[in-house]
């Protein structure tokens, strides 16, 4: 099975790489440092950190500290981590982050530890530093105090069935206008199977969306309005809500990446377009592993502009124990844990790990992981870190996106009407800025 395979994998990487990373930390760097410490980290229940997790007793045999993981689906989370830091508690010493999403905001209010001393005095001799993406650094820096260190890059890409599309005689798109009429021949050729899935749920939507508007040519804000209700804005507007409503599964609005990875690992999508992440999900069990191709969003106007994103690992200001925190994060963002994530479908933030032998090896090993990797090369070289409004209030924005989305899928409200409401909100928001 392609997950046992996995894990069998990855756990060769790990003795391998683990045996070499305790020599070379050995050397100059003390690890035990801390021992006896418990850390208490705060995780998004998604594949970035299933990846990590699994090499959770490497961590604690390294450094002799207990590592105490509460995890839980992403808006979970995220209500937890509000209520731990409003309260300004040190029951959360390291935390998942999304700095394009909330990173102004959590600036803003001091949740954030400043990480900037820290990554580059007190690390080991082989963390290489200046080998992490230099992009998502610069994402999670706000007033010169860095934030968070990244975890993974990722972006959305559309993950399609190559043999339903070989058996309905279409072609994978080559633009996103294809994707609709595509699109309508699976329809017609096969009413079992759900055309085209993505992300319907309100505060999840902004992370698909953004791309397409993108790719299509509009833009969140032009002269410091709100640009939704511009031609390429309703143009984007329609043709997402078009695709999830004539071609999506029921229920559609509440989809995020749970839902549509089960959906297409199931056997019971022709299209899927979600996180990168999801490989490793999308993937389990091998039902997939034949029949799927991978590629980024299709062209549009303005050519292919994929939302590239990454992960960070931060420590909260109301830790106790910020230096103990800091040696988990980067243990948890150091070349050798990333290369072993890289080979369990988690991009590593880290260009030397594309040229890897032992993950060029495993790349190699399936077409679809070479797909993966063709698509991540995509997103980052042409990638685009806005999603949603680049503003404090980000995330609120994000609602005003999903709901326009929502609306015209139900057919509440014309484009126009959806639009326009949404950018009245969102003209408040920005003025706020």
């Amino acid at each position: 099975m392609f997950a046992n395979a996995l894990a069998k994998c990855a756990a060769v990487l790990a003795i391998a790489a683990g045996s070499v990373a305790t020599t070379a930390h050995a050397a100059d760097f003390d690890w035990k440092k801390f021992q006896g410490k418990t850390i208490s980290f705060l995780a998004n229940n998604n594949p970035v950190s299933q990846a990590l997790l699994t090499h959770k007793a490497e961590f604690e045999k390294l450094t002799g500290m207990t590592l105490k993981v509460d995890s839980y689906q992403e808006q979970q989370m995220r209500q937890r981590l509000v209520t731990v830091m409003n309260a300004h508690s040190d029951e959360v010493d390291v935390f998942m982050t999304l700095p394009s999403r909330e990173g102004e905001q959590f600036a803003a209010t001091g949740w954030y530890g400043d990480l900037t001393a820290a990554s580059k005095n007190q690390v080991a001799g082989d963390y290489d530093y200046a080998g992490l993406s230099q992009a998502l650094l610069k994402a999670g820096t706000f007033s010169g105090k860095l934030t968070s260190m990244p975890m993974n890059i990722e972006g959305p890409i559309l993950y399609y069935r190559t043999d339903i599309f070989k058996k309905c005689g279409v072609e994978k798109p080559a633009t996103i206008k294809d994707l609709e009429s595509v699109a309508e021949k699976l329809k017609a050729c096969d009413s079992s199977i759900t055309p085209f899935v993505s992300r319907g749920l309100k505060p999840a939507v902004a992370y698909t969306f953004s791309n397409m508007l993108h790719n299509i040519g509009g833009s969140y804000i032009a002269n410091g309005k709100s640009n939704l209700c511009s031609a390429k804005g309703k143009e984007a507007l329609d043709t997402y809500s078009r695709l999830l409503r004539d071609f999506g599964p029921p229920g559609v609005v509440n989809y995020s990446f749970y839902q549509i990875s089960a959906l297409y690992r199931s056997g019971r999508a022709a299209m899927a377009f979600e996180s990168s992440n999801e490989l490793r999900t999308v993937m389990e069990g091998g039902e997939r592993l034949k029949d799927t191709g991978l590629i980024p969003l299709p062209a549009g106007e303005a050519g292919q502009v994929p939302t590239a994103i990454g992960w960070g690992m931060a420590v909260s200001a109301y830790s106790k124990q910020p230096d103990a925190a800091w040696y988990f994060v980067q243990w948890a963002t150091s070349p050798e844990i990333q290369k072993q994530m890289a080979v369990q479908g988690i991009a590593a933030p880290r260009s030397a790990v594309a040229s890897d032998p032992e993950y060029r090896k495993w790349i190699d090993e399936q077409p679809v992981r070479k797909e993966w990797q063709a698509a991540l090369d995509v997103l980052a070289a042409k990638g685009s870190s806005e999603v949603g409004y680049p503003i404090v209030a980000n995330p609120e924005s994000r609602e005003f996106i999903g709901q326009a989305v929502q609306d015209v899928i139900l057919k509440q409200k014309s484009v126009d009407q959806a639009c326009a409401d949404a950018d009245k909100s969102l003209d408040e928001l920005i003025a706020k800025k």
